[in-house]
This record gives C-alpha cells, sequence and structure tokens, in this order.
C-alpha cells in the first residue's frame, strides 16, 4: 500500500481510517506509559523517592502534549517530513516538562518509521540522525535520577535506529516485490509475444506444405495431362488412365490443402489437425515418380518410424517431396533412389534422408530464388537443428542428404 501511495501520491479512504487508528493508538500508548512506565520499572515506591523518581499524575497539560507529538500521525504518509519534524520537535520542547522519561517516544518513532519508508535512503538516515540528535540532548529536568536518565537516552536511541532500519526494510521488501511483479508481467508478455510468433512460424511452415503439395500434384497433373494428350487418339484406354490419375492427384491435393486451411481456421480455438501425412505415404512420392515416367527404389529397411518423433517423419516426407517435385519438374531424370535410415543410438541418434538422381545435376535444381526448392528443404532441416546437403550424386545428378537428430530442444517444436 505505501508503494502505491509512493507511485500515485493518493491515499483511499481505508488508509486514512488505518492511519487515524494508529494514531489513536500511539495516543493511548503513550498515556498508558506516562502512568504505568515509572511504577513497572520500580515498583517499590521508597526507592522512587530514594532516586527522586515521582510518579506521575496525568493532567490535562500532559493528555495535551502526548496528543501534540501523536495525534498529527493521521497524515504521516501525506505529509512525512512535517509530521515527523513536528512530532520530534516537540517531543524535545516538552520532554522536560513531563518528568523526562514520561513522555513517551512512540509518536516520533512511528513518524520515523514512516519517513523511512516513503521516502529515500538519504532522507532515511538525515531523519534518523535528527531523531538520535533530539533524543541524546533534550534537556532533562534537574530532579531527575541521572542512572534511569542516562538508560532512558540509550534506549530512546537504539529505538530511532530500529525503527529507521524497520521502515527502509519495508520500503526495500516493497520494490523488490514491485520489481518481481514488473518482471513477472514482462516475462508473460515475452510469453505472449513468443507465442505468437511461434503461431507465426507455424503458418510460414504451413504455407510452404501448401506450395509444395500444390507443386508436387500440379507437376503430376501436367505430366499425366501430356500423357493423356499424346494417347487420347491411339490408345484411349492409356489415355482414361491417365486422366483417372489426374483425378485421384487432385482429390488428394485438395484434401491436404483442406486439412492445411483447417489448421489455420482453427489455431485460435487449439484445435489439433494433422497438416501432413508422414513417411507411411512415402509410396505415393514413389508413384509419382514413377507416374512421370522415373524408375524409382525406396529403402526404408533401416527407417524405424516408432522411434522417430512425428514431427521429425512429417518434416522428412516433406522433404524427399520437395526433392521428388524438383527431380520431376527440373532434372529430366531417368532413374532416382530414395532412402530413409535411423543411425547411431539414444540420445545421439539421427534420422536420414537421401536422395539420388541421374538428371541433370545441380545447375537445374533451383530454377528461381522465389521457389522453395533447395531453401525449402535446407530451411526446413535447419528449423530441427539438423543438416542438409545438395551434392553430386554418383549418378551424375544431385544427391540430397539430410541428418536431422532425434533428440530435440524445446525451441525446435515451435516450428
Amino acid at each position: 500500500m505505501d508503494s502505491f501511495f509512493r507511485q500515485t501520491g493518493k491515499l483511499a479512504a481505508i488508509d486514512w481510517l488505518i492511519d487515524a487508528v494508529i494514531a489513536a493508538g500511539a495516543f493511548g500508548f503513550s498515556c498508558l506509559q506516562l502512568t504505568l512506565a515509572v511504577n513497572l520499572l520500580i515498583p517499590d515506591d521508597f526507592m522512587r523517592r530514594l532516586m527522586g523518581i515521582r510518579a506521575v499524575v496525568p493532567t490535562g497539560v500532559s493528555l495535551a502534549a502526548i496528543a501534540a507529538v501523536t495525534l498529527p500521525l493521521v497524515a504521516r504518509r501525506r505529509f512525512p517530513w512535517p509530521v515527523f519534524l513536528w512530532t520530534i520537535l516537540s517531543w524535545g520542547l516538552l520532554q522536560t516538562e513531563m518528568s523526562g522519561i514520561s513522555l513517551s517516544v512512540a509518536g516520533p518513532l512511528v513518524a520515523l518509521f514512516t519517513l523511512a519508508a516513503e521516502r529515500s535512503r538519504g532522507e532515511a538516515v538525515g531523519a534518523c540522525a535528527l531523531a538520535a540528535a533530539v533524543f541524546l540532548f533534550a534537556p532533562t529536568p534537574p530532579d531527575q535520577a541521572r542512572v534511569l536518565t542516562q538508560l532512558t537516552v540509550v534506549q530512546n536511541v537504539a529505538l530511532a535506529l530500529a525503527a529507521a532500519f524497520a521502515g527502509y526494510g519495508l520500503r526495500e521488501h516493497q520494490d523488490r516485490v514491485q520489481a518481481f511483479e514488473e518482471r513477472a508481467l514482462a516475462a508473460e508478455r515475452t510469453r505472449e509475444t513468443e507465442a505468437e510468433r511461434r503461431v507465426e512460424a507455424e503458418r510460414v511452415s504451413i504455407a510452404r506444405e501448401v506450395h509444395d503439395i500444390t507443386a508436387h500434384s500440379l507437376s503430376a497433373v501436367s505430366i499425366q495431362a501430356a500423357a493423356a494428350e499424346r494417347l487420347v487418339e491411339r490408345d484411349p484406354a492409356a489415355a482414361k488412365e491417365a486422366i483417372a490419375e489426374v483425378r485421384r492427384t487432385s482429390k488428394a491435393a485438395l484434401e491436404e490443402i483442406r486439412a492445411m486451411i483447417g489448421v489455420l481456421r482453427s489455431g485460435d480455438h487449439g484445435a489439433e489437425v494433422a497438416p501432413t501425412e508422414g513417411t507411411e505415404r512415402m509410396g505415393d512420392v514413389v508413384a509419382y515418380l514413377e507416374g512421370a515416367g522415373i524408375e524409382t527404389s525406396l529403402a526404408m529397411e533401416a527407417y524405424d518410424r516408432a522411434c522417430v518423433p512425428t514431427f521429425i517423419d512429417v518434416a522428412l516426407f516433406g522433404i524427399a517431396r520437395e526433392a521428388a517435385t524438383n527431380i520431376v519438374r527440373h532434372a529430366e531424370a531417368h532413374r532416382a533412389a530414395i532412402a530413409l535410415t535411423v543411425q547411431g543410438a539414444a540420445p545421439v541418434a539421427w534420422a536420414q534422408l537421401t536422395v539420388d538422381d541421374d538428371g541433370r545435376g545441380l545447375a537445374a535444381s533451383e530454377p528461381a530464388p522465389d521457389h522453395h526448392g533447395l531453401v525449402g528443404m535446407r530451411e526446413r532441416a535447419r528449423l530441427l537443428h539438423g543438416s542438409f546437403a545438395a551434392t553430386r550424386s554418383p549418378w551424375g545428378g544431385v544427391r540430397i542428404t539430410v541428418s536431422i537428430p532425434l533428440t530435440q530442444t524445446e525451441d525446435s517444436h515451435g516450428r
């Protein structure tokens, strides 16, 4: 609450009520101390007379003095310096009129505590030094016992130091709590920003998947349509089969694109829709290549899908499909080979994809800088902390090699 007051400079009605209760409590405590402190400290009346100490009987003047020192505490948080100066100086001036130790220091101590909690450390040190000086050098009545006076002075100075340290400690605690809350809010904002960034990255990834599906499917459709056009007159049955393949390819592409659009539309509702299948559909890639007249082999005997995380499996399938699309569209190849393996052992195992062709080589593998092609495959591997290489194949064409570690950091899953 004090920290809030320092920020806003305003006090609510409940705060004024609390301060009024504190001021009334200080007044009541000071009245009790006025009448009971000496009697409790030295119960025997003969000893009090021997030491020159007389019992204090409250009078209207003494009650007015206590009120002057304690009741201004109502405004202690609104005017910390004026209230402190009033209470400490009033106490020093009235001390000699109240038989020395009989006037309580509760009012000045509460004011000092409040000032230390509300103001800077330098101001707290200055206020504490002023209070200690007043307690040390305030005049005492000549009939007051010297030993008891010295003991009370030491006690008052110690209490002033304790009040200042307590107020400063409260301020430091409130500042730490406020800093912690601000860091928590900043962390929450950072998490929200990171979540938004990951959502955006996922949508970019889905857009790349849509591109791959479109390029893959349209290439197949174009090839089959061209074949049907050549065969429609001399081999109507073969032309009919090519047209049926166009229909099947188009239908599959539409289903995959519909699934991805579903992910984009339902992203705000937390729906989980898998945008693509994994390597269990590698046969479709082989069929796509063979449908384009490319003799293709597939080796997956050393690939255990059960030990490969789903998102890595999906990524490998996407890369293989993109590589197949490049072969069909740009390589002018006649032969291709695809191999999937899992190598090593946990926790350093990795999945590896190798795609070979006997086409025209790297010069024809990336047709334009605005196409995904090799760039897209490399980016997919990089996002999963993997490696990507496009080198010359032993057959004279291009060899695509992708290695992705099976143990991923948390950031790797953000894609």
